[in-house]
């Protein structure tokens, strides 16, 4: 894991468990134009939070097994 707080990176997939969000949503939440804190990424490239197209709707994000499995494992669910 790069220098992103694990911290950050939970209060997104806690937030993406609570009921999958569209993806529009989530960008206008946790992009950043910081180089240096790149949670959406990172809690991508850590296979904790899965994009996924539902016809009729379009794109959500939601939390994978592994992102709940995290959220388990650091007492936030």
């Amino acid at each position: 894991m790069n220098d992103i707080p694990m911290p950050l990176i939970l209060d997104l997939v806690e937030w993406v468990a609570e009921k999958p969000r569209p993806y529009g949503e989530v960008m206008d939440a946790w992009r950043t134009s910081c180089p240096r804190l790149t949670v959406w990424e990172e809690a991508v490239d850590q296979g904790l939070v899965v994009r996924r197209y539902v016809s009729g709707v379009g794109a959500i994000v939601e939390a994978s097994q592994s992102g709940r499995d995290a959220l388990v494992s650091h007492g936030r669910a």
